[in-house]
């Protein structure tokens, strides 16, 4: 299937969204659907400098330029996935912490897919890429922007694979679970709000909230052999030991160096042992 084939899928409804997301109780402030659009992280943050609130959200059936870690393009065929996008204002939440959000979102994804597709192997590959049966089902990008009022802001979006992938990953359908759409979409936002809360009550401490031991708990990276692409173009090859306290792959290193890696594409040469 190229990704101008149609696929036959009921379209989201912005109506039951909103029932099912917003509310006193809920951590969302605002749910909208649009047919069709580039980008619906650009949409955001060119809304959260009009003034869009705390905890917005945009879903859309077509996105014909996404974007993904190193503004790489992508565009699925209409209604055979998910593309959504939130704003977060979290206010007070030091700097060095926001590189947590997109790995939060990593853990709420994943979550979620165990909970709607619990025969699927499911976990993480450093940073935040979902893999189903090792193979890349879904990316994540969050973006710092600028925000109406002042203060930081984040844009996160996610792109899941539902019915549909391209030739170098893999979607729900081909690792045979049916999963509605919706409900994907629902739970995921569900486990989103959740997790941004609990982190932004613990001033964006990973360990406080419980998000980094979650996080290692599902991620697949940790204890394997792993080829790690530096953004200058260098490699490193070594053993993936741990995630520290601001997010960052531990490397072990042959000679024994243990490194640091903040930012770098993960390639897993042989998967931790059991």
């Amino acid at each position: 299937m190229s990704s101008t084939d149609p696929v036959d899928a009921v379209p989201f409804d912005v109506h039951d969204l909103r029932h099912r997301l917003l509310g006193p109780a809920g951590r969302w402030t605002r749910v909208d659907v649009v047919d069709e659009t580039g980008s619906t992280n650009a949409d955001l943050v060119a809304a959260a400098a009009a003034g869009a609130p705390d905890g917005s959200v945009l879903v859309t059936e077509h996105q014909v330029r996404g974007r993904g870690r190193l503004d790489r393009t992508w565009e699925a065929p209409r209604g055979s996935g998910i593309a959504v996008s939130v704003l977060w204002r979290p206010e007070g939440i030091p700097a060095e912490k926001l590189g947590w959000i997109p790995m939060l979102a990593g853990v709420a994804l994943l979550d979620a897919v165990r909970a709607l597709a619990p025969g699927v192997p499911a976990g993480l590959k450093w940073p935040n890429d979902l893999l189903l049966d090792g193979r890349k089902g879904a990316g994540i990008l969050a973006e710092m922007t600028a925000v109406s009022g002042g203060g930081p802001g984040v844009v996160l979006g996610m792109g899941v694979n539902v019915a549909w992938a391209p030739e170098t990953g893999t979607s729900l359908a081909d690792q045979g679970a049916a999963v509605d759409r919706t409900e994907l979409l629902v739970t995921l936002l569900h486990n989103l709000g959740e997790r941004e809360a609990a982190w932004r009550a613990a001033g964006g401490d990973a360990d406080e909230s419980g998000l980094r031991g979650d996080y290692r708990s599902g991620c697949l990276s940790l204890g394997s052999e792993v080829r790690v692409e530096m953004p200058g173009g260098s490699a490193i090859v070594g053993i993936a030991e741990d995630v520290d306290t601001s997010g960052h792959l531990l490397v072990l290193e042959p000679d024994g160096t243990r490194r640091p890696i903040a930012a770098g594409d993960i390639v897993h040469l042989r998967p931790a042992q059991p």
